[in-house]
């Protein structure tokens, strides 16, 4: 498994930032482990109910699950009355720049022991050289990554919307193939988001090609998760279906209150592709609301040739009257009558609104709260920079029936944050404290044991990670410690 950097990681906390758990530890005298974790109850990640036992750790590898006599390891944690699970997996994060935040603090609180980044079509270009800088960095936690088409189509065409030609498409091609040699877990799309969107089947198909040929996974972002949400999956499925790739379709929702309750279509056309013999699993971060550029608000063909040609548009009085109108359009097929949904997450021109709902943002930036006024604001920040955004606009009902299909497992979507820095969304601290105390404990959504299934095996099955996501003799002691009874995600809305 070259793409990950293996340390090993005992966890031992509450989640999602809660006070931590008091570990008795006692130094023996002998050292026959390492590690010896007691008397917890040892949910073993494969689904199975949990069972009373001791883990004892050597070299970074489980190697005793049972009784272990006392005194044989140079650290013993007492469990007694918490669950000892194995480290949870992340497969869909934008930690893309771990290096420069090695500790990953809010991964470690929630329990994640593994990511995966590389997401949404974006990733580092050198896969190679991206991998080397994290292993000498040495960051807290195991890294995996995918090659982002975002990030190979920009790298040979710009933001240019159109077909690729064949000298293009090579490069492509060539870029696909280094990144998986050099140790990439699979090929990503972000087909919402420039320059992705204006990529046709053939070329996402030709390039996931390259990167299943290379016993990768495609990833995607689709092009729609809403009103075209089951045009969407079709095109996902096809791609593994003509390439052979597993496939995971990333942060499955319904993102438009007028399609609420289509997730029964789409969960039934993931049951449909797996019965044809077609690998497609998804996942899922356990919140209603998303998280993404303000850009992704305004009509991809006002995004294309890059910030001089967007202020052009922008800045055009009868460009713009067409933005408009069709930003209204797009925004009335999901049922919404403006921009009031969505929150400002972090805008670096005016810190100050960080927070504010965009009917908000009108207010202060334009003495109005109507539609058109929260588009002129969407405008005037978008010459700004743009703005990372959060979006509510998804249903309790769609995700937690999303979360009851077993081929569903939980990620984050987050990149590694700094505590402090802008007001963005809690799923980046929370996630899966989130899934444990309120889907789990409070709203019996699903089992303990599932829970932590769709956050270790189920995860490392599909993304192929050797050795993790279970609790057995030989897999790595990548381990959370964690009570069931007070785990909670405290981090939430501004």
């Amino acid at each position: 498994m070259s793409a990950l950097c293996n340390r090993l990681l005992i966890v031992a906390a509450l989640l999602g930032g809660l006070s931590g758990v008091d570990f008795p530890r006692l130094v023996a005298q002998q050292s026959r482990y390492d590690v010896v974790i007691a008397g917890g109850t040892v949910i073993d990640g494969t689904g199975k109910p949990g069972i009373r036992a001791d883990l004892a750790i050597k070299d970074g590898r489980i190697v005793q699950l049972g009784a272990v006599a006392r005194g044989q390891a140079a650290e013993t944690i007492d469990a007694r009355g918490l669950v000892v699970a194995p480290g949870f997996i992340d497969v869909h994060t934008h930690a893309d720049d771990i290096a420069s935040h090695p500790s990953a603090s809010n991964f470690v609180r929630m329990g994640v022991t593994t990511v995966v980044a590389g997401n949404c079509g974006g990733s580092a270009l050198d896969v190679g050289e991206a991998l080397a800088k994290i292993r000498e960095t040495r960051v807290a936690i195991n890294y995996a990554t995918l090659i982002g088409h975002n990030a190979v189509r920009r790298a040979v065409m710009g933001s240019a919307d159109r077909l690729p030609t064949p000298s293009e498409m090579a490069r492509m091609k060539s870029y696909v193939w280094k990144a998986m040699a050099d140790g990439a877990v699979g090929f990503s799309t972000g087909l919402q988001y420039v320059p992705g969107t204006y990529a046709k089947a053939p070329e996402i198909i030709d390039l996931a090609r390259v990167a299943a040929n290379a016993g990768g996974i495609y990833a995607s972002h689709m092009r729609n998760e809403g009103t075209e949400l089951e045009q969407a999956i079709a095109e996902t499925i096809r791609v593994g279906e003509t390439t052979g790739a597993r496939v995971e379709i990333s942060h499955l929702k319904v993102d438009s209150p007028s399609r609420w309750g289509a997730s029964e279509k789409a969960l039934a056309m993931i049951d449909a592709a797996r019965a044809k013999g077609i690998d497609v699993a998804a996942d899922q971060y356990a919140y209603t609301a998303a998280s993404s550029t303000l850009g992704i608000r305004f009509p991809a063909w006002a995004l294309e040739g890059g910030e001089q040609k967007i202020a052009e548009r922008l800045n055009d009085p009868a460009t713009w009257q067409r933005i408009k109108k069709e930003m209204a359009g797009l925004l009335a097929e999901r049922g919404l009558p403006d921009l009031s949904f969505a929150k400002v997450a972090s805008y670096a021109a005016d810190k100050t609104l960080n927070g504010l709902s965009m009917k908000q943002v009108a207010t202060r930036m334009k003495a109005a709260d109507s539609a058109d006024a929260q588009f002129e604001a969407a405008r005037e920040m978008m010459l700004a920079g743009g703005a990372s955004m959060v979006y509510h606009f998804m249903s309790d009902e769609d995700v937690a029936r999303i979360m009851r299909h077993p081929k569903v497992s939980f990620a984050s979507d987050s990149g590694v944050l700094e505590y402090g820095d802008g007001v963005p969304h809690p799923r980046g601290y929370g996630n899966t404290a989130r899934v444990l105390g309120e889907y789990v404990r409070t709203r019996h959504v699903i089992s303990l044991e599932e829970a932590i299934r769709k956050m270790t095996s189920l995860p490392a099955e599909q993304f192929r990670l050797v050795n993790r996501g279970i609790i057995r003799p030989g897999y790595a002691g990548d381990l959370v410690i964690f009570d069931p009874a007070r785990v909670a995600d405290t981090a939430w809305w501004s």
